[in-house]
């Protein structure tokens, strides 16, 4: 992720969770905080109530390449922690992919009028 720094410290995700607002679809939670920096700070956890370390490991790297293919059409200055939730096991690339947009539209982050991945494709 070039435009991104990754969120490490529990006191990191802490503040997110008890500072940020959340909206959530079938398969991942979204906590949002602004940051009032020039880059999106990420987090991304997934607990062992969705699987084994295996599966945990796979749900983070969709998660993870869903949000870098699409960042460059996401507002920056904001602490992002995506929570997987048990459906994400389940869950193919293209679904997560879809609820990771998902959520950052609704949290308004979503920046219109730049083109995503799909549409280049197109081109």
């Amino acid at each position: 992720m070039r435009f991104t720094q990754s969120l490490k410290k529990n006191s990191q995700f802490r503040q997110v969770y008890h500072r940020g607002k959340s909206i959530a679809n079938r398969a991942l939670v979204l906590y949002a905080l602004s940051n009032d920096g020039a880059r999106n700070r990420l987090g991304v956890s997934v607990s062992k109530k969705v699987g084994n370390s295996v599966i945990r490991s796979r749900v983070t790297r969709l998660v993870k390449e869903s949000y870098r293919l699409h960042e460059l059409s996401f507002s920056t200055g904001y602490d992002l922690v995506f929570i997987a939730r048990a459906a994400a096991k389940e869950t193919r690339f293209k679904e997560m992919e879809q609820a990771l947009l998902h959520l950052m539209k609704k949290h308004g982050l979503l920046q219109p009028g730049i083109p995503d991945r799909e549409h280049d494709a197109a081109l």
